[in-house]
C-alpha cells in the first residue's frame, strides 16, 4: 500500500523527491501517512478533499482483502 500512496502522490505535486509515506501497523489497522512540500498539499487535497478522498478510495479497494482498516492520513 505505501508504494501505491507514493506513486499516486508523485504524480500529482511539482516536487516528488519530497513525496515521503510512513506505514505504521498495528493489529487492527494500517496507518499510512503522506507528507508533501507544502507548495503542494493544495495538489494533493484538491477543492473541497475530492483528490483526497480519491486516494483514500483507491488504497480502500486495493486493500480490501485484507481484514484490517487502512487510514490514510495527509500531512
Amino acid at each position: 500500500m505505501k508504494e501505491l500512496v507514493e506513486v499516486i502522490a508523485s504524480a500529482l505535486v511539482d516536487s516528488p523527491e519530497e513525496v515521503v509515506v510512513t506505514e505504521t501497523e498495528d493489529d487492527k489497522e494500517i496507518v499510512l501517512s503522506l507528507k508533501v512540500a507544502p507548495a503542494d498539499m493544495g495538489k494533493v487535497i484538491g477543492k473541497q478533499g475530492r483528490i483526497a478522498k480519491a486516494i483514500r478510495t483507491v488504497v480502500r479497494a486495493a486493500g480490501s482483502k485484507g481484514d484490517k482498516k487502512i487510514i490514510v492520513d495527509i500531512q
